[in-house]
């Protein structure tokens, strides 16, 4: 796992380094002061000149500013080392989702990739930054000042060893009681930004029904459990500042009764005031090397939950990749389906589709009718690799899938979804995405062919009408024109429009249709549809039910023999659907 995340240090390593190195700079000068400074007193009570004492001094001087100075240094290049980490650690991430299956995304919600991606990193950042920073002062400062306290106060020191290991468990058993809390609250981060999430999402359902204070409500629930749990973990850490206190203070206390009773005792020669006066100092030290300890510790405890959740994204594979060798070309828009079984998971029961067979030639177009829960878009899914199928083929120009370069497989089919997404940015940067390199005179045709034109050249702006994020900003039918825009400037040799006319009316939805026969006649052309006027001119039409195929035939044919598309159909006709 550190071996994973160390590898997006990259190009930081220089800061990191010298951030280590500039940190042993600091600790160890920070060590010689008071051994300086001792004997400085122990010269003055002894009756040096002042020559003597302003040398010592400037010496301290200097000293003083190198430390100062390496520290500053250290924080400079230690922040640009944590920050650029955190940087490339996120990029890496996101590199790694974007090529991410459903299936994938399925595994970890999309809720719980934001939290890792957010919440997670800051945890992970802060740790490294403490890593190479705090957690390499501490132990260095603990050990110097250590054999100092035994150079400098002889026997005096080994109070120290009473007190590190009684600081140490101490330390340890709230780190540890601390530590449960602490995971469960990451959990619960995921479910309070799937709320979030959902909320933001569904505002306009929650404003419709006036559900602002149930949301309110569900999203306080939310919050408080996470307060609960932190409030737990931070009473528990809280604990580290009373136990510190009390070392230190009978540290303190100690030596400077042992110290004072040594020194009148053995009148200065076996310790002198100089002595006692650096033990202190170094007894301050040890412990506030032991408190830094104690809160790097906890940190790193709970960033180490972090950790693990981020090496669990940047270890995930995609399930669908394409095979060494995979042919880089398509000739043709011929689909088969070949025994086709399918299931979202290994562990499922029942398969979402049974028993597929069907073949599409290139260039025809093919209705798909069936009610909810059908499985119409699962089969469709299948068909660019979206879903692996779980037993048989699914070949396109007669070669499997599997087989195909999966980018160029998906940029051979282009789907139009019910709820596709317009991106923040401009009309026209929207609809690049089809094509970065679309001319403005295909993009006029593609949008005449979705019926968009009239709508984009009635804005003030035409092309470059600002879109808000989702396309918030534009009707649902609007939107659902664009997005075909969009998908017909890939020219691609299948297109799936998966339900995506629903927004518009019939007229308009028939003038579509017409373009896309007329503008793309050898692109095989799939229509998921609610309504049978959508696909009823469709050289062919499948009717699903239950994840089976019911029947493939003409309209004709299947208003003659198929009773479930005759009741579909007279239905629609009976409640005006056709007349909308």
């Amino acid at each position: 796992m550190i071996r994973k995340l160390a590898g997006s240090i990259r190009e930081f390593k220089t800061p990191t380094i010298l951030t280590i190195v500039f940190i042993i700079l600091e600790a160890i000068i920070e060590s010689i002061i008071p051994f300086i400074t001792a004997n400085l007193v122990n010269g003055i009570k002894s009756g040096i000149d002042l020559k003597r004492i302003l040398f010592v001094g400037m010496i301290l001087i200097v000293l003083a500013i190198m430390s100062l100075a390496s520290g500053g240094i250290a924080g400079f290049t230690c922040a640009k080392a944590s920050t650029g980490f955190a940087r490339n650690l996120r990029r890496d991430m996101f590199v790694n989702i974007q090529g991410f299956s459903f299936e994938n995304v399925d595994k970890f919600s999309s809720s719980s990739l934001v939290t890792r991606l957010t919440t997670d990193i800051n945890n992970v950042q802060i740790a490294f930054m403490m890593i190479i920073r705090i957690a390499l002062r501490s132990p260095l400062m603990l050990i110097f000042s250590i054999i100092m306290a035994f150079y400098m106060g002889g026997k005096l020191a080994f109070s120290f060893v009473i007190l590190i290991p009684i600081l140490a468990i101490g330390l340890i058993l709230i780190a540890k009681f601390a530590m449960p809390a602490f995971r469960r609250v990451f959990k619960k981060y995921d479910k309070l930004n799937e709320s979030v999430e959902e909320n933001v999402r569904a505002m306009r359902v929650v404003k419709g029904f006036a559900r602002e204070e149930y949301e309110k409500e569900k999203f306080d629930t939310a919050a408080d459990d996470i307060r609960i749990d932190f409030t737990k973990a931070e009473r528990i850490v809280a604990l580290n500042a009373p136990l510190m206190q009390l070392c230190m203070q009978f540290n303190m206390v100690f030596v400077m009764y042992i110290g004072a009773h040594i020194i009148i005792t053995t009148r200065g020669e076996s310790i002198d005031v100089g002595q006692l006066s650096a033990m202190l100092t170094y007894g301050f030290q040890i412990l506030m090397s032991l408190m830094m300890f104690a809160m790097i510790y906890v940190m790193l405890t709970m960033s180490a939950e972090s950790a693990k959740r981020i090496a669990e994204v940047l270890d995930e594979k995609s399930s669908l990749t394409s095979r060494e060798g995979a042919i880089t070309e398509i000739n043709s828009g011929k689909i088969e389906f070949k025994d086709v079984k399918f299931k979202y998971s290994k562990d499922a029961k029942k398969f979402a589709l049974d028993d597929i067979d069907l073949v599409i030639n290139s260039g025809e177009t093919v209705g798909i009718i069936g009610g909810t829960g059908s499985s119409k878009s699962t089969l469709v899914q299948l068909i660019p690799r979206l879903y692996d199928v779980t037993e048989g083929q699914v070949l396109v120009d007669d070669k499997d899938v599997r087989d195909l370069d999966l980018e160029m497989l998906r940029d051979e089919v282009a789907m139009v979804l019910q709820k596709n997404l317009l991106f923040a940015g401009t009309i026209e940067e929207n609809l690049k995405w089809g094509n970065p390199n679309a001319t403005m005179e295909e993009i006029y045709k593609a949008c005449e062919i979705a019926q968009a034109s009239e709508f984009v050249n009635n804005f003030p702006e035409k092309f470059q009408t600002h879109i808000e994020q989702g396309g918030t900003n534009v009707s649902g039918g609007q939107k659902q024109r664009l997005c075909i825009a969009r998908a017909l400037l890939k020219k691609p040799k299948i297109i799936i429009f998966d339900d995506s006319t629903s927004a518009v009316d019939t007229h308009t939805d028939a003038l579509i249709r017409k373009g896309l026969a007329e503008y793309m006649p050898e692109t095989t052309k799939i229509v998921i549809a609610q309504r049978i006027s959508s696909v009823q001119d469709a050289d062919k039409i499948i009717v699903m039910e239950n994840g089976h195929i019911s029947d493939v035939g003409t309209h004709e044919e299947l208003l003659g023999r198929c009773e479930e598309y005759r009741e579909i159909y007279e239905q629609q006709m009976s409640g005006g659907q056709e007349d909308e």
